[in-house]
């Protein structure tokens, strides 16, 4: 081979070792953690802002070395992420332990013993609205493997860098409220089965400080956790449906509370409605942040099917359970009793209380229930808090769980004497705003990544020059960078996903849509909610309409108000911005 001819084959190796090294800094460089990043800029910032995130990277070494999942809200590059079946095993483990407990079932006894209902009215309601629910559920949690970033991080392609951050403080403030709740409970059964002996707040600090030593850990370790958890709870909640079955006669002798009136009836049946569709609808906010492992071309209806089922079954098998648990309190006065002494743990006890001391252990397995959802929340309820500031970013995630866990106890404590009114009217408020986020999400999905994605002229750019060594356009390094990144960017637009995103552009705020259209479109659906919602403190003129006590609608008008807004202000969004 002659001199020219190997000069000609160096530059081209050269060039193909370039243009390959470019893309792969174009994957991972987005990776990166925040708080490398500001270990970065600090190098040319004060001594002492210096010393502080010198520290804190020390100490995020220290905790992950020990386990503890230091980085935040980065994006998991699909080269990180693995490719066991067991991953499928451990989620469905994940689901089973989380919406298969006691926070579940809360929400389910409220159909008799505050709404009023029978028995049958009260199962009609639950299960459709349930079905409801884990579909929006189940919708978003495919959001997860083809990004590999946060239920919320991915909320930025559609509210923008700034606006996102209201969204994450309602997603913060649903995933809490039910830790809250989690909590509470979690307390009186613990007072229940002691007589006492162990105070309502001990057992509240007792379950909140439980669910904080597995949350500070990593997502790896959460998922086996709930997944080995699952399996003693399983067991307790089919012992309780034994336990219980001598008093299933008691079931059908309540018919319905007092003598309401069909349109106030009605109107209890919709709010109870509202209720169960928020128990697991609101798993719509963080059901992305458990697949961000899972290999990016992992079929979108496994995921689907895996949520769907995952959240569906369980929910239905204690939510049952509580109903009859419920029903049979209404007629039964030694439940009555209990239930009005320790709340739902009373009544829990007084399932099991044929059996004496086994039946005790089995309360105290059921308060595993609440602690494996109290460890989801508190996990994903950090990330949100990174969302809400760069400065948030930069602190490490554990940090963000500890502030989580004592928020929660302190709410818990000053809150525990005042349960059913909580549960009645703070929670169902979850179920607006995510009812607003489902249908934004699905018509950006379904309509503008379809047929508009040529609009997205930021997001996917037009190549200003072509790859053919000596003929790059231009001879600078970045030139020829920006010629790599455009054409990589073109054949990522036409892989085959479902939703069509640029998921490398996450955190790119020259890139990220302002968020208009959605954040306006989301402030129209607060005013369905306003005449709406039947809550203690305000019942819409529409909500009104559906007896003495109101019918809760607000979800359903939120979303409908919201979803007609959003297509006009999107395309002239689109249009004028291309982003």
């Amino acid at each position: 081979m002659n001199r020219d001819n190997m000069d000609t084959t160096k530059r081209k190796e050269d060039h193909t070792k370039h243009t390959t090294d470019v893309i792969e800094f174009y994957e991972e460089g987005t990776a990166a953690s925040s708080l490398n990043i500001a270990t970065e800029k600090a190098n040319s910032s004060p001594s002492i802002l210096r010393r502080i995130i010198n520290r804190a990277a020390w100490l995020s070494k220290k905790v992950d070395a020990m386990g503890v999942e230091s980085t935040g809200i980065q994006r998991i590059s699909p080269y990180e992420r693995g490719t066991s079946k067991k991953q499928f095993l451990h989620v469905a483990g994940l689901w089973l332990s989380a919406t298969g407990g006691l926070s579940s079932m809360s929400s389910f006894l409220l159909g008799p013993l505050l709404f009023g209902l029978s028995f049958r009215e009260s199962v009609a309601s639950s299960l459709i609205s349930v079905t409801i629910g884990c579909l929006i559920a189940a919708y978003c949690s495919t959001m997860g493997p083809q990004s590999g970033c946060r239920q919320m991080v991915t909320a930025r392609y559609l509210f923008g860098w700034w606006f996102v951050k209201l969204v994450a403080l309602a997603s913060i403030i649903g995933v809490m409220g039910w830790s809250v709740v989690n909590s509470v409970v979690g307390g009186e059964m613990l007072a229940a089965i002691s007589n006492d002996k162990v105070p309502l707040w001990v057992g509240i600090v007792i379950v909140t400080v439980c669910s904080f030593l597995v949350a500070i850990f990593g997502i790896k370790q959460v998922i086996k956790v709930e997944t080995y958890l699952s399996v003693p709870v399983l067991t307790a909640f089919l012992l309780l449906y034994i336990s219980s079955s001598d008093k299933y006669s008691f079931v059908n002798a309540y018919v319905s509370k007092g003598n309401l009136d069909s349109s106030t009836r009605k109107g209890n049946w919709m709010s109870f409605f509202s209720l169960c569709y928020s128990i697991t609808a609101t798993w719509g906010s963080i059901t992305a942040d458990y697949y961000i492992l899972f290999p990016e071309d992992t079929p979108y209806i496994q995921i689907f099917c895996l949520t769907f089922f995952g959240t569906f079954l369980p929910t239905c098998f204690v939510g049952i359970l509580g109903l009859l648990l419920a029903s049979v309190a209404m007629s039964y006065k030694p439940w009555s009793v209990e239930y009005d002494s320790h709340g739902m743990g009373g009544l829990l006890w007084a399932g099991f209380q044929r059996w004496n001391g086994f039946g005790k252990f089995c309360v105290v397995v059921l308060v595993f229930s609440l602690v494996s959802n109290n460890i989801i929340n508190t996990y994903s309820a950090a990330f949100s808090i990174q969302l809400s500031s760069v400065f948030c970013a930069k602190i490490p995630r554990w940090f963000w769980s500890i502030v989580c866990t004592i928020i929660c106890l302190v709410c818990a404590l000053i809150g525990r004497n005042h349960f059913s009114t909580i549960l009645g009217n703070f929670l169902p408020m979850i179920g607006y705003w995510i009812s607003m986020y489902f249908i934004l999400l699905f018509e950006e999905n379904l309509v503008f990544r379809r047929f508009f994605l040529h609009l997205y002229t930021k997001e996917f750019p037009t190549v200003t020059g072509e790859i053919n060594g000596p003929e790059l356009v231009g001879s600078s390094k970045e030139v020829e960078k920006d010629a790599v990144t455009n054409i990589h960017l073109l054949k990522r637009k036409h892989k085959v996903t479902k939703h069509r995103y640029n998921w490398d552009k996450w955190e790119d705020y020259e890139v990220l849509t302002h968020g208009y259209a959605a954040t306006f479109a989301f402030i129209v659906g607060v005013a369905g909610v306003v005449v709406g919602m039947a809550q203690a403190y305000w019942i819409g003129p529409i909500a009104a309409k559906f007896g003495e006590y109101g019918g809760d609608v607000a979800m359903w008008l939120s979303m409908a108000f919201s979803g007609v807004v959003y297509p006009p202000c999107r395309y002239l969004e689109l249009r004028k911005f291309g982003r």
